[in-house]
């Protein structure tokens, strides 16, 4: 039995790295083009994010929001292709920590409240992810780089 786990562990693992990925994408699409407007933050393009960003007291947001949009833009499609897997996956991480922080701030715990339920999943997933690299199933590990 443990040979069926240890086949479908790559794939799992595989599995879980483009999920982290592509979740980043539609909150990045969202907060740069106005993509998904009845959802989450009401900053729908980087002037309104850096605005909401400065009110929050992450100043100054005109360096962050930008900053924000290319973590989720460009660091999202690179953990879920395994492409810069680990450098990808800091920057990813970092992100997150602060969103923790700012979670916990508004809401607490519970999701259905803004705490930090959904996203220190997220943050333990990415983490999971910079620990183990690409994996098997990556476009690091088919070009042969090693992080």
């Amino acid at each position: 039995m443990s040979a069926i786990f240890q086949t479908l562990a790559p794939f799992a693992f595989a599995l879980l790295r483009v999920a982290v990925g592509l979740a980043l994408v539609p909150h990045g699409l969202r907060n740069t083009f106005g993509f998904f407007p009845d959802t989450g933050v009401r900053a729908l393009n980087l002037k309104a994010l850096a605005a909401q960003l400065d009110l929050d007291g992450y100043r100054p947001g005109k360096f962050w929001a930008p900053a924000i949009a290319i973590t989720q833009l460009a660091g999202g499609p690179l953990l879920a292709l395994g492409l810069f897997t680990r450098p990808a996956a800091a920057i990813v991480l970092v992100f997150l920590l602060v969103a923790n922080v700012e979670r916990w701030r508004v809401g607490k715990y519970f999701w259905n409240q803004l705490g930090l339920e959904y996203t220190l999943m997220w943050t333990i997933a990415t983490f999971y992810v910079l620990a183990h690299g690409g994996g098997l199933y990556s476009l690091d590990h088919l070009i042969g780089w090693k992080f």
